[in-house]
């Protein structure tokens, strides 16, 4: 393959931007906004010991499922991607990557992260790749993520933290000068899934981190309280939770569930049935305790994981080989929240489908249960991993906007464990301008920059702010 040269057009500062109204509304407005990330996956404890990196490779491959799917469509030997080559080998692999990922948006998030965060303005690619390889790696050595987290002009990340974590690290951040707000998400999973092999070894390990004999229903409940009022002096003001398959929500009784905990903790099988009692009486008593701290809650729906079982005996979970469900949710979401509704009991809470065709369905429930004084309280999210791209990102704002109130969106999010994915939010700021501002173009919204202006620095920053109490 030939050298692929840069010109002047790919990714300027008017990248993804159409008309000049669009270049206003970004330059002017959306780019000058601090970022609230408020889901991710990033380490609080890297960001409290906060070393430099080793190089690229750790910084960018080692954890990044949608390089390792681009790989290996590319045909990538596993070696390279989570095997055991070197930190060079693998660069070099993903480096004769990128020229093949044309239209896919890695191309872009790859080059706007090398500008963003390095300088580079040249294409990745095999012929540059030892010189980029070496470039990054000595600034990154250097960088540590405070540092990035910083230049990415990151006012607040909401880390996903399991209940029993002690969060020291985020009492550690706090207790710095770190400019930047490093909160934990009260994440339920485990408690969750009473189906997994590994729930009572869970559960017992609840019991010692909140000191709470966990027997029964009362007691699981109380265990859980003591870690959601930690969680709170800590900072906390979201939950979130990821459900593989149908959502299942029923009718339950309370002793029957504490039946149910009881036999699984002495070792008994239990039926389907039983789990979703327990499921559905678990996800309940954490909505109504999530309502009582005003947290906001988050639901993410959809996917398939782990189809690739020799993948998965290769290298475990998280390989990269999950895909989009098609799983009904409209009833049981419905059921859901109406109960909690109901009762005055449904918190502010944001749903995030995987399945585009599930689209309207979220957005359209969203709509049913919102309430006076709270602006924008039921939320459909953001694109979400496989639609968090272009077309995704579009699709997304079209259908709020016509569904509901774009004006009260909280957002953008990078659901990243990387501390390089936040230009991100540039990219979601750039679709979201030159949307608006095609509209303006058109004549079918008023080219008032003063409402638009404030409507864009809502969506990127301030609706956010004020949604979590922040």
């Amino acid at each position: 393959m030939k050298p692929i040269k840069n010109d002047s057009n790919f990714m300027n500062n008017d990248f993804l931007l159409e008309n000049e109204t669009a270049k206003i509304l970004y330059h002017q407005y959306a780019a000058k906004m601090p970022v609230v990330d408020y889901h991710n996956h990033l380490s609080a404890e890297k960001i409290a010991k906060n070393k430099g990196f080793k190089d690229i490779t750790e910084a960018w491959l080692s954890e990044d499922h949608y390089k390792w799917r681009g790989m290996r469509a590319n045909g990538v030997d596993e070696k390279y991607i989570t095997g055991n080559a070197t930190s060079y080998e693998k660069f070099e692999k993903w480096a004769a990557t990128v020229p093949y990922t044309v239209r896919n948006p890695l191309f872009h998030w790859t080059h706007l992260e090398l500008k963003k965060y390095f300088g580079i303005t040249d294409i990745l690619q095999p012929s540059n790749c030892k010189e980029i390889y070496n470039q990054t790696s000595k600034v990154l050595q250097n960088t540590t993520p405070q540092d990035l987290l910083r230049k990415a002009n990151v006012e607040i990340v909401c880390t996903t933290d399991d209940p029993t974590d002690d969060l020291k690290y985020h009492i550690q951040i706090a207790k710095g000068n770190f400019s930047t707000k490093v909160l934990p998400t009260f994440r339920a999973d485990n408690i969750i899934h009473i189906e997994a092999d590994s729930f009572v070894s869970y559960v017992n390990k609840l019991a010692k981190v909140a000191d709470v004999d966990i027997k029964d229903l009362p007691s699981l409940l109380k265990a859980i309280q003591q870690r959601i009022d930690f969680f709170a002096s800590v900072g906390c003001r979201l939950s979130d939770f990821g459900l593989t398959g149908s959502l299942v929500f029923n009718a339950f009784d309370e002793d029957e569930v504490s039946n149910i905990i009881h036999k699984k903790i002495n070792g008994t099988e239990l039926s389907i049935q039983e789990n979703e009692q327990y499921r559905s009486c678990l996800l309940y008593h954490l909505a109504v305790m999530y309502h009582a701290k005003n947290w906001a809650q988050q639901y993410h729906l959809g996917p398939i994981r782990n189809n690739n079982s020799r993948l998965i005996k290769e290298f475990g979970a998280d390989a990269g080989c999950d895909s989009i469900g098609d799983y009904n949710f409209a009833t049981q979401l419905s059921k859901f929240f109406d109960r909690l509704d109901s009762e005055n009991k449904l918190a502010k809470t944001i749903t995030y489908n995987l399945n585009p065709a599930h689209n309207e369905v979220f957005a359209t429930m969203m709509g049913n249960f919102n309430t006076g004084g709270t602006p924008g309280k039921m939320q459909w999210g953001s694109a979400w991993w496989f639609l968090d791209q272009k077309s995704g990102m579009k699709a997304q704002l079209d259908i709020l906007s016509n569904i509901g109130l774009l004006s009260r969106f909280v957002g953008m999010l990078t659901d990243s464990r990387s501390f390089l994915s936040f230009p991100r939010h540039e990219y979601f700021r750039r679709i979201l301008c030159n949307e608006i501002a095609k509209d303006v173009e058109n004549g079918e919204i008023p080219k008032d920059m003063g409402l638009l202006g404030k409507m864009i620095e809502d969506i990127c920053y301030n609706n956010a702010i004020n949604y979590f109490n922040f």
